[in-house]
């Protein structure tokens, strides 16, 4: 873990020798940059270095209660420190933005609101909208404590298996005290936020995009992702499928295939 002079954002980063280009590394609601290490570890041998964010709230941020933002907009200030510090690391480089499931809902954002700073995105299981089953409870408790109580964390409901076939890679998750399963209500109305916010940018959307949908996603609605895509006018887009995959393709089963898939698209563009 890393830290800035220039701000308290915490990063990690994986240094490759001779980069050809960098890689800005999104998590999704409850993962943290740890979560980047197969990923990371792989593109650093593959000559693509990558700066990964710990969201605030989440992974080792000290930022309380845990699961708790005040605003998204507070998320994209954090991401363009760590982009300035790439950017001054990383002299000339071309940086490619990459998220996955709510991180890479963040992404497509971000590359929207600030076109010229990215030279691609690379979208992981995108959460345009959500696939998880909440409990009546839950919204419930949204609609009667928000005003009243934003902060307030309630359970979101997914657990290890639903993000990954790999048993092992299971464990450690369930191990590891920087997972976390809950959510503030003010994050959870901040990704809704989010989620309407995409619709604007998807047919001025001018930054190269690779859509990367798992086919037994149990978090996101794939479904949106189709759609989205679809609407965009973007020469430059590519979508692929893994059917027999789960949520969260950077630690599943068979993530080598979509390593291999992601560095191809790479290639082309740098």
């Amino acid at each position: 873990m890393a830290g800035s002079a220039e701000s308290d954002i915490l990063y990690r980063h994986w240094n490759a020798s001779s980069p050809k280009a960098v890689l800005l590394l999104i998590h999704g609601l409850g993962a943290h940059t740890a979560r980047w290490n197969f990923l990371a570890g792989f593109f650093a041998a593959k000559g693509f270095s990558s700066y990964a964010l710990d969201l605030r709230g989440f992974g080792r941020t000290p930022e309380r209660p845990r699961g708790h933002i005040d605003s998204f907009r507070i998320y994209d200030d954090d991401l363009l420190a760590l982009l300035a510090i790439v950017a001054r690391e990383h002299p000339g480089k071309k940086i490619f933005l990459l998220g996955e499931s709510l991180g890479a809902l963040m992404a497509f954002n971000l590359a929207g609101r600030f076109p010229g700073e990215f030279s691609g995105q690379i979208l992981i299981s995108p959460s345009f909208k959500n696939g998880m089953k909440f409990p009546l409870s839950s919204y419930l408790t949204l609609i009667a404590l928000y005003l009243i109580n934003a902060r307030k964390t309630v359970p979101v409901p997914f657990t290890s298996a639903m993000c990954t076939r790999d048993v092992a890679y299971q464990k450690v998750m369930d191990a590891n005290p920087d997972e976390l399963r809950v959510a503030s209500l003010k994050c959870l109305m901040g990704i809704l936020g989010e989620q309407r916010s995409a619709k604007k940018p998807a047919k001025a959307m001018s930054v190269p995009a690779l859509f990367l949908i798992p086919g037994l996603d149990q978090l996101v609605d794939e479904r949106a992702s189709r759609k989205l895509f679809a609407k965009m006018s973007l020469d430059d887009k590519t979508l692929l499928e893994y059917p027999d995959m789960h949520h969260a393709l950077s630690i599943e089963l068979g993530r080598e295939k979509v390593f291999a898939d992601i560095l191809a698209w790479l290639r082309k563009r740098v």
